[in-house]
């Protein structure tokens, strides 16, 4: 039987931390004939599959754009409809976090979010922080823009209260600003829909991460895909800028 790529993934080079641009869900819908929320839907039958398989080969960090700042955009109706699916997925996937061992983390702006929906981030955030697995993190209400922007901000605000000086600025520094200060940086990006762009996404954090593009849409993202982004990945030398 020819191995398949999950096979091929040497379990003792796993990448750290990978984060994955969700997309596709739209373009699946309409070529199967569906309403776009049935592609919404299916996306989280994917991501339930994909955090399940990550957490079996040992990842440490999956980072997940979930919705983004932009997507407020989007017709009335069909973001109604997605809150609604989040709302659902953060009821349903806390016992699947607690039996995993698994962490449950969001980056963004929380406080633009419905009410309800914080409410159950904050409690799954809770209930899971002793978990030592996998740490699932969802970017919710984000884009790398607004989190620079708000890390700048905040800076400004210590330094004219006396807090820090200009000298305490270093890269490190300002990392510890941002959303992402309890997550190293992604070793590999992912984005499904073979569109060749980063969509405003960990734009700090994304500096030296590998990326790696597939033509398949989200819903149909399956594990050997994963598998196979990761099999790629351990081929690749990271030099970093060096030689």
């Amino acid at each position: 039987m020819s191995k398949t790529k999950i096979d091929l993934i040497d379990r003792d080079k796993i990448p750290v931390h990978i984060a994955i641009i969700m997309d596709g869900n739209g373009r699946w819908a309409r070529k199967q004939g569906f309403a776009r929320i049935k592609g919404h839907n299916t996306g989280v039958e994917t991501i339930r599959n994909i955090v399940t398989f990550s957490n079996e080969i040992g990842l440490k960090y999956l980072t997940l754009y979930a919705f983004s700042i932009e997507n407020w955009g989007r017709p009335k109706r069909e973001i109604k409809l997605l809150m609604k699916l989040l709302d659902k997925y953060l009821a349903d996937e806390l016992s699947l976090f607690l039996e995993n061992n698994i962490r449950f983390n969001v980056i963004g702006l929380i406080e633009g979010l419905p009410l309800e929906i914080q409410k159950k981030i904050k409690y799954n955030m809770e209930s899971t922080k002793n978990n030592t697995g996998l740490t699932l993190t969802l970017a919710l209400n984000y884009s790398g823009r607004s989190e620079i922007t708000t890390a700048v901000k905040n800076i400004v605000k210590d330094a004219s209260s006396g807090k820090i000086s200009s000298i305490d600025i270093t890269e490190d520094f300002i990392s510890s600003y941002l959303f992402t200060n309890d997550l190293p940086d992604p070793d590999l990006l992912i984005r499904t829909s073979g569109e060749m762009r980063v969509s405003n996404f960990l734009l700090w954090q994304i500096s030296y991460s590998e990326i790696w593009i597939t033509p398949v849409l989200w819903p149909d993202f399956s594990q050997n895909h994963l598998a196979e982004a990761v099999v790629d990945y351990q081929k690749r030398e990271r030099r970093f800028g060096k030689v």
